[in-house]
């Protein structure tokens, strides 16, 4: 069991207990196949949608014939999964606050014509109204229902709200759409279901209504959400849901580096196991292909580091094609990249930026190297809380006192003085689950290790990369993230190496712990 990236409810919410941590969390975010049915829920006062209280579903009901599970999901963003109290069991999807979404692939809408959809909801505060908008074929796509989300009583108090629109019939991609004009979690949500003259039966590609509160497990891998079939030597699968691994293509890798012959290091040299890749600013945009995979335009702004043809539709295949990168060494040609910092209203791109790659384990000579294609990701775009000095996730100053001598005007960022600038570090997961180069929340392939070592869940000691972050600025009182806070401060990582120059790497400067340059030598 992995005991990481649990994402906790603020304070003032009601937790409940998680497997054996004795503290009190909700669960990690999971993803399951999409199922074959449609039913929409949303909290809040039925009277709002125009549905009489009275008529509002309890705790009771059941999902009706050919509703969809809201846990279902072919991707999503922000979302996490919960076993549910409502009537039936299974999971709910939580934590969902203004501008996170979930994708239903190949929903059946039946013909076209008027159509009722229903949102089975959940939510605690009465300061925090929303709805849940309803769209087909992407997330700003046609406006299906708008289902209005008021308070329910509990996070586990399900209601049944609706709306009416006009369907336009035939299979679609189904996406439910939160909106809030506030920035805190609001509902959670556990299916949805479309009815009346214009609706059918409604089907997807995915797996069956009793598959979907886990994803089916494929016979290789007992307990595991089915992977799509798409691998890294073929057109990937959306990087939102469980991407495998190209099997054939990880043996041929691993039995090339098993022949690799570490390379002789000079006498006298200290224990630290790490190679890098020293890295400058490439460009910046508003994508992000491994959480707005094929959705240009659909992020906050990022700044890219590594690859230069990094965009929206980035693939394992286009960073090989391109091999064009900012990086030393050339061999990498990975895509790195990080919200954007903006002081006084400017963008601040970092001119030193470091990529570590390294082992916090005794044994070093069991970390192998990463697959190409995988995917990770470190920290949380929403998280927006003050990080004051000391706080995690805080940026500091190299050169000059480490807290500055001063901070912003909202307190969350350094200003450096003595001539010392504004510096970020930040480390990935160490553990990976050999099996998947992606998942729903694109952490749960991977996770740290724990007592050096990694858990059976995820038994792959892969190098334990690290950024080191440096920006030519020695901060101001208008400072902050294009994602908000610095709490927000998060980083991404697309591997593409040449397999002999990592292969090598790993031999010369992991197993034998000696640090190396940016170019491989010692």
């Amino acid at each position: 069991m992995s005991y990481t990236f649990t994402k906790f409810r603020e304070a003032d919410e009601r937790p409940s207990r998680f497997g054996r941590l004795g503290r009190w969390v909700r669960g990690h975010r999971t993803m399951a196949a999409t199922a074959a049915g449609i039913t929409l829920v949303a909290a809040g006062a039925a009277a709002v949608a125009g549905v009489p209280l009275a008529d509002a579903a309890t705790n009771n009901e059941p999902a009706p014939p050919g509703a969809i599970r809201a846990a279902a999901f072919t991707a999503q963003s922000g979302a996490q999964t919960e076993g549910t109290n409502d009537a039936g069991g299974g999971k709910n999807v939580g934590w969902l606050a203004g501008g996170d979404w979930l994708r239903f692939d190949g929903v059946d809408l039946g013909a076209a014509g008027s159509v009722t959809t229903s949102v089975r909801i959940a939510a605690a505060h009465a300061d925090r109204p929303g709805s849940v908008e309803v769209r087909t074929g992407s997330a700003t796509g046609p406006l299906l229902a708008t289902v209005p989300v008021t308070a329910t009583g509990g996070w586990q108090s399900w209601n049944t709200r609706t709306a009416t629109g006009t369907s336009p019939g035939g299979k679609q991609d189904v996406f439910l759409v939160l909106k809030a004009d506030h920035k805190h979690d609001f509902v959670n949500l556990n299916w949805f279901a479309f009815s009346g003259a214009g609706a059918a039966p409604s089907t997807s590609t995915g797996a069956s209504p009793s598959t979907a509160a886990s994803a089916a497990p494929s016979a290789s891998t007992p307990g595991q959400p089915a992977p799509s079939t798409s691998s890294s030597s073929a057109a990937p699968a959306p990087a939102t849901g469980w991407v495998p691994v190209d099997q054939a293509a990880w043996k041929a890798q691993l039995d090339a580096f098993d022949k690799t012959v570490a390379q002789k290091p000079p006498a006298g040299r200290g224990r630290n196991p790490e190679f890098n890749a020293t890295c400058t600013f490439s460009h910046m945009a508003p994508n992000d292909p491994i959480v707005f995979p094929n959705l240009p335009g659909a992020s906050h702004m990022h700044s890219f580091f590594g690859n230069r043809a990094t965009d929206a539709n980035t693939t394992t295949e286009s960073l090989f094609r391109a091999k064009d990168t900012t990086c030393e060494p050339g061999e990498d040609f990975s895509a790195y990249w990080m919200p954007t910092l903006y002081v006084d209203g400017k963008p601040v791109q970092s001119n030193m930026f470091i990529v570590y790659y390294g082992s916090l384990m005794s044994d070093t000579t069991k970390v192998v190297p990463m697959p190409n294609g995988l995917r990770l990701l470190h920290g949380d775009a929403k998280k927006q809380v003050n990080t004051p000095v000391g706080a995690q996730n805080q940026f500091y100053c190299s050169g000059g006192p480490l807290d500055g001598v001063g901070r912003s005007a909202d307190g969350n960022f350094p200003i450096c003085g003595d001539g010392g600038t504004v510096h970020f570090t930040m480390r990935f997961a160490d553990c990976w689950d050999g099996k998947h180069l992606d998942s729903p929340n694109h952490k749960d392939h991977l996770t740290n290790g724990f007592n050096d070592t990694c858990p059976p869940s995820h038994p792959v000691r892969i190098p334990a990369v690290t950024l080191s972050i440096y920006f030519p600025t020695s901060g101001g009182k208008d400072m902050k993230l294009s994602s908000g806070l610095a709490s927000s401060m998060h980083a991404d990582a697309f591997f593409a190496w040449d397999v002999p120059a990592m292969n090598q790497r790993v031999k010369n400067c992991i197993h034998q712990a000696v640090a190396c340059k940016s170019n491989g030598d010692f």
